[in-house]
């Protein structure tokens, strides 16, 4: 039987979403859902978060690429959730705020 991971999905990226291109749109939505059962996707990378304190420990802070824009998670296997945080474009995104995006945690 798979494990089940539940996703919680913040605001503002519902919003993003929306002024995102149709096929970008659509990977973003598949990603998403997908993460349901797949929270690290090949092509998913670890983000180099040791100096971050989150509100929920054993958090890993990951990305996943689509073309030109990020999708930028946390994934906690103890606690089998993931949480959806942003979709940035980058450039010129550069991960400088995961310490304000590991506040969104809880």
């Amino acid at each position: 039987m798979a494990v089940m991971y539940r996703v919680y999905i913040e605001p503002d990226v519902h919003a993003i979403r929306r002024e995102l291109p149709g096929h970008v749109r659509q990977q973003v939505k598949r990603i998403i859902d997908n993460f349901t059962h797949d929270p690290r996707p090949s092509g998913s990378r670890l983000l180099d978060a040791e100096e971050i304190t989150s509100p929920v420990s054993d958090v890993e802070f990951r990305r996943v690429r689509i073309e030109y824009w990020r999708i930028i998670y946390a994934v906690s296997d103890e606690e089998r959730q993931v949480w959806v945080l942003a979709i940035y474009r980058r450039p010129p995104y550069d991960y400088d705020n995961l310490e304000e995006l590991s506040q969104r945690i809880n």
